[in-house]
This record gives C-alpha cells, structure tokens and sequence, in this order.
C-alpha cells in the first residue's frame, strides 16, 4: 500500500502539470485560430466549424464583402478601414448567432453558415445587409458603406462540399456588387460562371464554363 500511494504522489504532479500544458496549448490554437483585427475565427478555424454545421439541412452558407473598402482606407485613413472591418464582423457574428459561426477569409472578405430554423434566410440576410450598412460607432458617419451578400443553401446543392458552396455563394455575391442589389441567392436564375473560384472575365475563367444559379 505504501508503494502505491508513493507512485501517486510521484505522478500526480506530473499528471497535474501535464494537464496544465494541454489547457495552454488549446488556448494557444484557439488564439491561432482567430483573426487578431476582429476576433472572428480564421478560415482554418471557420472551415472546421463550418464542415459540421454543413451536416444540417437547413444550412446556409454566405459570403460579404465590403463595398469600395480600399476607398475608405484611401480617404480616411486605414485605422477607419479597421473601425469598419470590426463593426462588420462583430454585426456578422451576432446576427449568425451561437447555433451558426462567422469568419473572416482575408481583407474585407467574410464567411458564414448559419442554420435557417425557418426557412427565412432571404428575409434574415435582407435586414443583415440594412444592418451592416450603418455607420460606425465612434467615428465619422461618412465612414460606412454597403456589404454585398451572396448565399446558397447547402440543401440545394447536396453534392457540394464547403469549397464548391462557397464559390456559388461567391459567384452570388459577385452578382449582387455589379447590379447592387445587396443580396443574391445562389440557386435559381443565371449567373455568371467559375472555374476554380475565378469569376467570369478574370484570368482563369473559362468562357465555356457551366452556367449557375442565382436569385434575389
């Protein structure tokens, strides 16, 4: 009996030091995880978030992009580009919620998949686009602009892995910034085709390639 109880206490501490260790190194990835700017998850962090949430049906998955950023940047100043990339991603987040995730792929481009309890995504993504228009808190009111939205609904495509959604909903994006109709849905309609993520007229894209869909 003494032998074990001197083994415990041999171990314990190593035990105890050893769980320390592993709570610090899943801060650390964690932190790795998460953009510094706006606190949103990064898009390692995003895609593996996201490729669970993508096992619901009623996902949805958008993609938002700041209109006229680099204006704002090149009039204003970049700690005003950064006041609005963060008010974005904070308003992006809240209105996806806990059951969805947010993230920021890079620049002024913004992810999400959030679940459509009731069906209601186009109404939902029309009063989030009014939302990130306002201005920004605490600083000039002339620093605000639109965030053009595209989004598919995972349901629609079931064959598409995340990748393949995110360029429709990119592809719905890209259509809504050129007629400036906020948001655009991926699925229904025409829109203009990829290759690999290459819109149409980039180099890249195909001429020939396939037709997509897209509604408002």
């Amino acid at each position: 009996m003494n032998t074990l109880v001197t083994v415990l206490l041999a171990v314990l501490p190593l035990a105890a030091g050893w769980a320390v260790h592993v709570r610090w190194l899943t801060r650390c990835l964690n932190t790795a995880r998460r953009d510094p700017l706006t606190g949103l998850r990064t898009r390692d962090g995003f895609t593996r978030r996201a490729q669970i949430l993508l096992k619901d049906p009623r996902a949805v998955v958008v993609l938002a992009d700041v209109d006229k950023f680099k204006q704002i940047n090149d009039t204003y100043g970049h700690a005003a580009g950064d006041a609005l990339l963060k008010a974005t991603a904070d308003r992006l987040a809240h209105h996806v919620g806990r059951s969805g995730v947010a993230g920021r792929l890079g620049g002024d481009e913004f992810a999400a998949v959030l679940i459509d309890d009731h069906g209601t995504a186009a109404d939902m993504l029309a009063v989030l686009h009014g939302v990130l228009g306002r201005p920004v808190d605490g600083q000039d009111p002339a620093v605000r602009t639109t965030v053009s939205l595209g989004w598919v609904r995972a349901a629609d495509f079931p064959g598409d892995d995340l990748s393949a959604l995110l360029r429709r909903a990119d592809e719905a994006m890209y259509a809504a910034k050129q007629a400036r109709t906020g948001a655009r849905r991926a699925g229904l309609g025409r829109l203009f085709a990829t290759l690999a993520g290459r819109r149409a007229g980039r180099t890249g894209a195909r001429t020939d390639a396939p037709v997509v869909g897209v509604a408002a």
